[in-house]
């Protein structure tokens, strides 16, 4: 590819041009659009490299690899219908009503503050992710449609960026585990930055009828020998980075340390990340290399079933 900014000129281009920055807080913990993204001691932002392993975790890795893909592969890119977008606005946003058209049972009632022209996740999932700058809360839609009073939605969700609070058991939000899903995203300003200071989001082709914390819910009936939602798997340190470079080592350092949580159904091995047009697609060809062997599964806690 072309030549690239230092990343001190990238901050400050982005800056000048009104882009939401990624940045890292005094303690560690990243932040965006001015917002700490969730407390330093959040699961997203947990250090896991000196995590145990679990016992079943050769037994979890063979069953992601037997569906679908066997190795790593980037769901996001240059094109901005390929990944999951987000949008940043501010405090005074206008209010619009949200209509829930399948799960509205486990969904947060609007109004959401989604802006007249937001940026929509393509395919089928039309995920609509919304931070909110001042009140620093998230919000995120599953199945988004705009309607005339609105939007219609499958399901919903709104946190606190300052907290820790989970989702009630059982519930979904906008992602089938239940989780957040733009703290989990490969966003463009912290790859630009050098490094990423949280786990990944990535899905499975196929899950079993459970989950570990922090994720709330299951959306399978097959058999535990499948990876639950909120499995986290890690990098094996042993895994040799020397011949990565540029965003692909930037993502495989931060799995090495924060792990990759499962928390949908889709392609095997598949890491989730925010759409950029300042991506080089062929940059990321070298992640494809990594096996799905090279990861081991850490024991962040119990599977629930219930």
């Amino acid at each position: 590819m072309g030549k690239r900014l230092g990343l001190v000129a990238v901050a400050v281009l982005l800056v000048a041009l009104g882009a939401p920055t990624t940045s890292q807080a005094a303690n560690g913990a990243p932040t965006l659009g001015g917002c700490q993204v969730f407390p330093s001691d959040n699961a997203w932002n947990e250090d896991v490299s000196s995590l145990p392993v679990r016992s079943d975790s050769a037994a979890l890795i063979a069953s992601i690899s037997a569906f679908g893909h066997t190795n790593l592969h980037p769901d996001f890119g240059h094109n901005l219908r390929n990944g999951i977008p987000f949008n940043v606005v501010p405090s005074t946003q206008t209010l619009v009503p949200i209509n829930y058209t399948a799960y509205g049972d486990e969904s947060d009632p609007g109004p959401f503050p989604i802006p007249k022209r937001p940026k929509v996740e393509g395919g089928s999932d039309h995920h609509v992710l919304v931070l909110q700058q001042g009140t620093c809360r998230l919000f995120e839609l599953f199945d988004a449609h705009h309607c005339r009073k609105g939007w219609n939605a499958g399901s919903g969700a709104t946190w606190d960026l300052s907290s820790n609070v989970l989702r009630p058991l059982g519930w979904t939000s906008a992602d089938a585990a239940g989780l957040q899903i733009l703290p989990g995203l490969v966003r463009y300003d912290e790859v630009a930055s050098g490094h990423i200071d949280h786990a990944l989001r990535f899905t499975v082709d196929r899950s079993q009828r459970g989950y570990i914390l922090p994720a709330t819910h299951f959306a399978s009936s097959s058999d535990p020998t499948l990876p639950p939602m909120g499995l986290r798997l890690r990098l094996k340190a042993s895994f040799d980075l020397s011949p990565y470079s540029g965003p692909v080592l930037v993502i495989l350092q931060a799995l090495k340390t924060y792990g990759m949580i499962v928390a949908d159904n889709g392609g095997s091995w598949f890491i989730s990340g925010a759409p950029d047009k300042r991506w080089t697609d062929s940059e990321f060809h070298t992640i494809t290399s990594v096996p799905g062997s090279a990861f081991e599964a850490v024991d962040t806690g119990p599977v629930h079933t219930g």
